[in-house]
């Protein structure tokens, strides 16, 4: 098997704790599994040896015994099976659940491809255009203005943001912390509750704790859209609520909250009976814990369907659209894509004249129409994609080595000198594929 390393970099991704539902579609679903993908096959279908997986379950261990995390789980599959499947450690600081393939974990922005998959099919569908205007459905952006960084002066926009530029993270609107530095930061700050972490109950204020706790998708992104954005749209990439702004068009356009319209076309076609916007009582003893991160309570519901960063899920689940993607976007014959949309999502975005002064890769690999795009070697295609959260949890899709792989963890800051993160497991399971 030829594969090289990717390049890949630690960042900082926008994420949210794990919000509520206006309805809990999916606990009330019925639960009727689908066929197992997590047939155990041999490492060696995908050039590992066991000597390697056990350095690589050494190194899962180190970051336990070192106190930065309670557990964590990898997870290498493809159409054939699962040929890693390493977990170390357990749920909570309590340790009575050892980490396992059900464990439920806050996906954070590993919500995003998820929602960018609802929103292609709904493209496919005839329900909403890439080249819609966002005010079309949000009538606040009618009125766009860009905001001059330096001085804080406005004017009018030249461009339409349009459905596309939410989807590549090219529509000039961006998320507090990433922005402070700019005047737009405190306007952000100023005018809708920080969604990025949950206030501290006692310290925020009873008015403060009902707004967060009742404030919607389409509330924020009109909020959103009555404030100016940093870029002019199209022009350069930068990571913010473009996301959570599609959820509320998704929610116009399809006339339905985002929880139905997941579970319609993503969840209940891959028998993902386990990934919600906020977990059932019944289920609260699955749930995986940090030892670090302010991580909110994600049994309690909220209003806000957060398209950016709000879905909990099992391993099991999200390795079900992991491999639906690696499929070509079917599973066990239901198509939830058609493979020409996907092949388009996967198509680069940045093109020379959109900035890349803010993406995270700097001049490594791309973005496509919810992804990221990474170089398998050296700093071109052919690409892995997926997409991270900031609570430490990954997913890449490899379609030229055939395999897709997922890291779920429950971390946020702490120790920065970890011996075990996503960055980690990505690395050493290409070496140990290349080798």
């Amino acid at each position: 098997m030829k594969i090289m390393t990717p390049f890949l970099l630690t960042l900082l991704l926008a994420g949210c704790a794990a919000s509520s539902g206006s309805s809990d579609l999916a606990s009330k679903q019925p639960v009727v599994p689908g066929p197992s993908i997590l047939t155990p096959i041999h490492s060696a279908n995908f050039g590992i040896d066991q000597a390697e997986l056990d350095a690589i379950k050494r190194a899962m261990q180190a970051a336990v015994d070192v106190g930065h995390i309670n557990g964590a789980l990898l997870l290498v599959g493809n159409s054939k099976g699962v040929g890693v499947l390493e977990s170390v450690g357990m749920q909570t600081e309590a340790g009575i659940r050892p980490v396992n393939k059900d464990s439920l974990f806050r996906i954070y922005s590993m919500t995003k491809p998820v929602v960018s998959v609802a929103a292609m099919s709904m493209v496919e569908d005839g329900l909403l255009s890439l080249d819609d205007p966002v005010s079309d459905y949000i009538p606040t952006f009618a009125n766009l203005q860009v905001i001059d960084p330096e001085t804080g002066a406005t004017r009018p926009a030249r461009n339409v943001m349009t459905v596309r530029h939410l989807i590549t993270h090219q529509s000039g609107i961006v998320q507090q912390p990433f922005a402070m530095n700019t005047p737009l930061g405190p306007m952000y700050r100023d005018n809708f509750p920080d969604v990025l972490t949950g206030p501290d109950p006692d310290a925020a204020g009873e008015a403060f704790m009902a707004e967060f706790n009742s404030i919607t998708a389409r509330e924020l992104a009109t909020r959103i859209g009555r404030l100016p954005v940093l870029f002019e749209p199209g022009t350069a990439w930068h990571y913010g609520h473009s996301t959570d702004v599609l959820g509320a068009v998704l929610e116009v356009a399809a006339d339905k909250p985002l929880d139905a319209i997941l579970q319609e076309r993503i969840f209940s076609p891959l028998d993902m009976n386990d990934t919600s916007f906020w977990v059932p009582p019944q289920k609260a003893f699955r749930i995986a814990e940090p030892i670090y991160g302010p991580m909110t309570d994600n049994t309690k519901p909220r209003a806000m369907l957060a398209a950016g960063h709000g879905l909990n899920a099992s391993t099991a689940d999200y390795a079900r659209f992991a491999l639906m993607l690696l499929n070509g976007g079917s599973l066990f014959g239901e198509q939830v894509l058609d493979a020409g949309t996907l092949q388009q999502m996967l198509l680069p975005s940045l093109e020379d004249e959109v900035s890349r002064q803010y993406f995270f890769y700097g001049d490594a690999g791309d973005w496509g129409l919810g992804f990221h795009l990474q170089p398998i070697a050296d700093n071109s295609p052919p690409y892995n994609f997926g997409w991270r959260g900031i609570g430490g949890t990954i997913f890449i899709v490899d379609p030229t080595n055939d395999f897709y792989l997922l890291y779920m963890v429950q971390k946020w800051g702490g120790p920065a000198d970890t011996p075990f993160n996503s960055d980690v497991a990505v690395r050493m399971i290409y070496e140990a594929m290349q080798n």
